[in-house]
């Protein structure tokens, strides 16, 4: 049976991780969080002073960019974690912080080709499920499936307040909306790799769909393409 290359393209906070890793599992593929990637940097930029009110320090990060080392290891239960040169960062990188400063790094040109390269490489043969704003319209536009996930933004405010809440990192409502409005925005608008759905995406709004109806639908369009049932 041939294994796919699955991207899963969408807005913030619209469950793509989640949604990316159960579809994984269910498959017995390997799941390759790229938004961890640009938050991991981010948190890096942020904690050795590269951002600076609202902007990057271009000069500064492309001089150390090839001795930061990103990596994913799975936990006891089987659940990957982002790795920052060797710390478990997977936690910390979720904050509001992080959010507010991962699209700024994420349009950085040179940025997004070591990481798209670094990506590839994690994907060869197949079998993979990626999340993230371009993957299947620039880390892998011949992507078997390519998925693109969308819910108001009212919504996702809603989820990423109750994730963080659930974490013990409590945020304000209003302010975890006014990020998400922002980074679509941002998202949308970059130079480099716009947030854009593929031509031939399939699109799947889940703002009203429980995570079984979810689910089911995932296996749906995966095994019409495996098995071509139209």
């Amino acid at each position: 049976m041939k294994k796919l290359i699955i991207a899963v393209d969408g807005f913030s906070s619209c469950g793509k991780s989640t949604m990316a890793k159960t579809l994984a599992k269910a498959l017995g593929y390997t799941y390759i969080d790229s938004g961890a990637m640009y938050r991991a940097l981010s948190l890096y930029c942020l904690r050795n002073g590269l951002m600076k009110d609202g902007s990057i320090d271009e000069p500064a990060l492309m001089a150390v960019l090839d001795g930061i080392e990103i990596k994913f290891k799975k936990n006891t239960d089987g659940v990957s974690q982002t790795y920052l040169n060797g710390e478990n960062v997977e936690n910390e990188i979720r904050n509001l912080e992080v959010s507010n400063a991962v699209s700024i790094v994420s349009a950085v040109g040179f940025v997004r080709k070591a990481l798209v390269t670094l990506q590839r490489k994690l994907s060869v043969g197949g079998g993979v499920v990626m999340d993230g704003r371009d993957i299947g319209t620039v880390v892998f536009p011949n992507a078997d499936l390519k998925l693109f996930v969308t819910a108001d933004s009212s919504v996702r405010a809603k989820r990423r307040y109750d994730e963080l809440a659930k974490k013990g990192q409590p945020e304000d409502f209003e302010d975890i909306l006014a990020n998400i409005e922002w980074r679509d925005k941002l998202d949308q608008a970059r130079a480099v790799s716009p947030l854009k759905k593929a031509d031939d995406a399939v699109v799947l709004d889940n703002g009203e769909m429980t995570i079984e109806e979810q689910d089911a639908w995932l296996l749906d369009q995966v095994n019409r393409k495996i098995y071509g049932n139209h």
